[in-house]
């Protein structure tokens, strides 16, 4: 038996995929098997290491919340920014005149090109050097900086990628009824192309929201990731489940985000669909019908 998509297994076939199921879970159990036990030697799975986060509100009102707050801030702020900037380089690529097309590419290919760790290590020495911001405000700064020059560069080519996605036919239909250039871009393509880029919005919404953690690594912000160090210090030394809770709280974070972006494609979507006025049969005999005032062969018609 055969389908489109393939070959229906013969009985050597499934034979051989049972086998390699079997040896695959085998395999799998017996490396979780070796993470527990080698856990469980070292003391990291005893009650005492979890019980601070299940039994007392310090952890989560000392460390946890002020870190989770500092990261929400930092990537808040940076995708404010970066989302205009790249939307407007998008677009600035697709521009008919040279001037702005190679400048905007220049500026795109460049950020894009750079880890955004020295994006960052580079604006913390920049705001040391040449301003007046504090020291303890300073790497908040920088991973903004470092955020936002990075994750704009990326957002401009969804943005990019997303207009060019559309039919040529709508910016023929556009130009067709009169629309300028910038008119189209506005009033059609952009409106159109947004339900199309926003799940690769929301995934460099996620990158975004990862990324805070290499300024805590770096630069000694204090996001939610570097409140592991001072926790597990003051908790006996409860890495792995530090680790675990913090890996939980990202986890949250990046759900509620992607949970909020489908459900908002999923409204968009409705939305297209539920547009366009709807004219009845009666309507259209009545559009039909000649009035009053229409103008036949030998004369004025009336309806009746």
């Amino acid at each position: 038996m055969t389908s489109v998509l393939y070959d229906a297994q013969g009985p050597r076939a499934k034979q051989r995929n049972i086998l390699y199921t079997v040896l695959f879970v085998i395999v799998l159990a017996a490396v979780l098997w070796w993470v527990y036990d080698s856990l469980n030697a070292k003391n990291q799975l005893d009650w005492n290491k979890w019980k601070p986060f299940f039994t007392s509100s310090q952890p989560w009102t000392t460390y946890l919340w002020p870190g989770l707050q500092e990261t929400l801030k930092a990537a808040a702020f940076a995708l404010v920014i970066a989302l205009p900037l790249g939307a407007l380089f998008g677009i600035g690529r697709l521009s008919d005149h040279r001037w702005v097309r190679v400048p905007a590419g220049t500026v795109v290919e460049f950020f894009r090109a750079i880890p955004v760790l020295i994006l960052m290590i580079i604006a913390n020495a920049v705001y040391s050097e040449y301003t007046t911001i504090s020291s303890d405000m300073r790497p908040l700064y920088a991973v903004v900086t470092g955020l936002v020059l990075y994750n704009a560069s990326v957002l401009a080519e969804i943005v990019r990628a997303g207009i060019l996605s559309l039919p040529q036919g709508q910016t023929d239909a556009a130009k067709a009824i009169g629309m300028r250039k910038g008119q189209t871009m506005r009033s059609v393509l952009l409106p159109q192309s947004v339900t199309a880029m926003l799940p690769a919005i929301v995934s460099q919404l996620v990158v975004i929201v990862k990324d805070t953690a290499l300024g805590g690594a770096v630069l000694t912000f204090s996001e939610l990731l570097a409140s592991v160090r001072p926790m597990s210090a003051n908790y006996g030394a409860n890495t792995i489940a530090s680790f675990t809770i913090v890996a939980v709280l990202y986890i949250m974070v990046n759900f509620a985000l992607t949970s909020f972006a489908s459900w908002l494609e999923r409204r968009l979507r409705r939305r297209k669909k539920s547009t366009g006025a709807v004219v009845g049969a009666d309507a259209i005999a009545d559009l039909a019908a000649p009035g009053p005032d229409h103008i036949g062969p030998e004369g004025p018609v009336s309806k009746a």
